[in-house]
C-alpha cells in the first residue's frame, strides 16, 4: 500500500500498515498525571489486539494497572518514514495465563521458534508478562515532510534550483 503524506485509512489499513513495523512508542499515564513513553517491540496478535511482552515491574505495567488508556507511535523502520498514531485500552496478562499470548507474541514478532519448549521456560524464568492493547481509534498515516504548500520553496532551493546557492549559506532555513 502507497501512503500520502497524511492518509486516512479504515481499520484493514491501520492493521497492513502496523503489521511488517514492530518499532512502537508506548505512552502510558504516570500516577502523577505526566506521561511515560516506553520504546517497545510490538506485534499483532490474535483478533487484532496490539502487544508487547515486557516484566511486570516496569512503569509501563504499572501503569496501565493503574490507568488502562494508552497511545502507540508505531514507526517505519527508517525513522524519517510513516508512521501512525494509535489508541487503545490496555490490559496485562501475567504468567501462568500469558503463555499462549507470549507465543502468539513471538510468532507474529519473529516467526517460529525453534524450540518451543525452550522458549516456554525462558518465558517462565524471566516470568514475562504481556500487554494486549485493544485498538479504539487512530489518526492518518503520516510520512511528514514537506507539506504540498510548502514544496514549490523547498524545490526553488534544491541542487539546480534558482536559490540552490543561498541555501548553501543558510543551513538553519528548514529547522522545524
Amino acid at each position: 500500500m502507497l501512503f500520502a503524506m497524511n492518509n486516512e485509512v479504515d481499520r484493514a489499513g491501520l492493521f497492513e500498515f502496523v503489521r511488517d513495523r514492530k518499532q512502537w512508542i508506548l505512552t502510558t499515564m504516570k500516577a502523577s498525571g505526566g506521561m511515560q513513553m516506553s520504546p517497545v517491540t510490538g506485534a499483532i496478535g490474535a483478533g487484532e489486539t496490539l502487544m508487547i511482552a515486557t516484566y511486570p515491574e516496569r512503569a509501563k505495567v504499572l501503569n496501565i494497572r493503574r490507568n488502562a488508556d494508552v497511545s502507540l507511535c508505531v514507526l517505519s523502520d527508517d525513522f524519517g518514514g510513516a508512521w501512525v498514531q494509535v489508541d487503545g485500552q490496555a490490559d496485562i496478562v501475567d504468567l501462568p495465563e500469558a503463555m499462549e499470548h507470549l507465543i502468539d507474541y513471538y510468532r507474529s514478532a519473529a516467526g517460529e521458534h525453534p524450540d518451543w519448549d525452550d522458549y516456554r521456560a525462558a518465558m517462565e524464568r524471566q516470568e514475562k508478562c504481556i500487554i494486549r492493547i485493544r485498538v479504539t481509534g487512530w489518526g492518518p498515516v503520516a510520512t511528514g515532510g514537506f507539506p504540498s504548500s510548502k514544496k514549490a520553496m523547498f524545490e526553488k532551493w534544491q541542487p539546480g534550483g534558482e536559490l540552490a546557492d543561498d541555501a548553501k549559506r543558510s543551513p538553519q532555513m528548514f529547522d522545524d
